[in-house]
């Protein structure tokens, strides 16, 4: 139970600083994700899923893909525990949510979006610290 609490608010922690790709201002200051927008559940011995519904600041918002990939790329970078990662548009409150959803849990899609040198460049800004 204390590790899952604790997961809970190191992934809180990771996803907080990540950048909106259009603002200078972060996706936490942006209400884009919050606190109770994580969840942590046990799986396995030592291994967890976590869980992320983030809000699009609009509903048809064109960076929610990116946002996600974004949310996606950090985490797994910086998760310091086994995880399977599960990261959704919450309900009603995005156009396309399904198909985003869809895109950002497929491993091959994310695969190849991150080959891509632009987008890569552009998730790589949203996600490093500022110094």
């Amino acid at each position: 139970r204390y590790l899952v609490v604790a997961h809970l608010s190191r992934a809180s922690d990771i996803i907080r600083t990540i950048r909106d790709p259009e603002k200078p201002n972060t996706l936490e200051e942006l209400e884009v994700v919050t606190e109770n927008c994580v969840e942590v559940q046990e799986i396995g011995e030592d291994e967890y899923l976590v869980i992320i519904r983030f809000t699009p600041t609009v509903p048809h918002c064109s960076l929610a893909t990116l946002i996600g990939l974004c949310l996606r790329i950090k985490l797994q970078r910086c998760l310091p525990f086994r995880h399977k990662l599960e990261i959704y548009i919450s309900e009603g409150t995005h156009s396309t949510e399904e198909d985003i959803n869809k895109q950002i849990n497929d491993k091959e899609r994310v695969a190849a979006a991150m080959e891509n040198p632009n987008l890569r460049e552009i998730v790589e800004q949203c996600v490093t610290e500022p110094d």
